[in-house]
């Protein structure tokens, strides 16, 4: 058996609901949380200003790769242009 393939059965797609990555991002959410960071970011935001904080949010937006389904959309054009 080739590397790829080795590779290739060991990376198997789990689709919608992966167990793996699903752990791997809870297993970082609670480092995050236990290293005490989240009450100086919590900090750190109180402090920003309304405009701050909404320009943060549409950067964080623009790396999303879909819009939020509560947002309106004219499904007769195209997402991505």
């Amino acid at each position: 058996m080739s590397s790829e393939q080795t590779q290739a059965s060991q990376q198997q797609n789990q689709g919608e609901g992966n167990r793996d990555a699903a752990r791997q991002y809870n297993e970082a959410t609670q480092e995050y949380v236990k290293s005490g960071k989240v009450e100086q970011a919590a900090r750190d935001a109180e402090k920003q200003s309304p405009q701050e904080a909404e320009r943060a949010e549409a950067e964080g937006r623009a790396h999303a790769k879909e819009l939020a389904p509560e947002v309106d959309r004219d499904y007769s054009k195209p997402t991505n242009p």
